[in-house]
């Protein structure tokens, strides 16, 4: 990133910290595949889950480089209860959601009941956005995979036509607000996700670059009625990943 920050406790107890500040009661946890290696291991986000399991859970990550061993960690490590999704970011591999790497983890995904998480939008990091288009790249995945949920994390700028036109489309087409601060969403999403995107939009935070109070920051402002509201913070979280209220 252009800033660096070294300031950061990355442990168990200082995200456990960061939630109760935040008045957060559960985060998903995500594993980091790259071509350079692991960041997160499955296995590190496991031993995490094991420190407070009451507040915590998974996402699994994979290297698509190996289609077959990906489509195998998939089917015998999610099991909806402690990982609750896999997730893969397009511009850390350069490659976007519909090449074919791609397809056994949507199809391993769909066997199992998994949703699939990804970044849809500008990258943050030096690296390419183009990846992060909706169409035609998200836009094949769903027509090729029809049952699989998708969610797409970062709000999808400047791409927010594409998004809307999408889950207009697509019954199966979450989205996230992950790596915003609620007070800084752009107004043409805000104007979505209190229209067609009522129930298609959740909160995310981007711990640790971002901590979730940080996040909610702005939450008030969006004047989101309580129904809407909840939705938001927890309702279609608990729907898509199938976490207990």
């Amino acid at each position: 990133m252009k800033a660096e920050r070294t300031d950061l406790e990355l442990s168990e107890s200082a995200t456990l910290r960061a939630m109760d500040q935040a008045g957060v009661d559960l985060m998903i946890l995500s594993a980091w595949s790259a071509p350079e290696g692991w960041l997160i291991t499955n296995d590190e986000v496991d031993a995490a889950i094991n420190t407070a399991p009451d507040r915590f859970r998974g996402f699994l990550s994979v290297d698509i480089s190996q289609p077959e061993t990906a489509a195998k960690t998939i089917r015998d490590r999610y099991d909806g209860e402690r990982f609750v999704g896999v997730r893969v970011l397009p511009w850390i591999w350069n490659l976007p959601p519909n090449h074919a790497w791609y397809y056994p983890v949507y199809a391993a995904c769909v066997e199992v009941g998994a949703p699939f998480c990804t970044q849809i939008g500008h990258t943050g990091p030096l690296r390419r956005s183009e990846v992060g288009r909706l169409i035609p790249y998200i836009e094949d995945v769903l027509l090729d995979f029809p049952s699989l949920k998708v969610v797409g994390g970062h709000v999808g700028f400047p791409w927010v036509n594409e998004l809307t036109s999408l889950t207009l489309k697509f019954p199966n087409l979450y989205v996230d607000t992950s790596a915003y601060a609620l007070h800084r969403l752009p107004p043409d999403f805000q104007t979505y996700m209190k229209g067609p995107g009522r129930d298609r939009v959740m909160f995310g935070s981007n711990w640790p670059m971002i901590t979730p109070e940080k996040c909610l920051k702005g939450l008030d402002a969006l004047e989101l009625d309580p129904v809407h509201k909840d939705r938001f913070l927890s309702g279609i979280a608990q729907d898509v990943f199938g976490l207990k209220a």
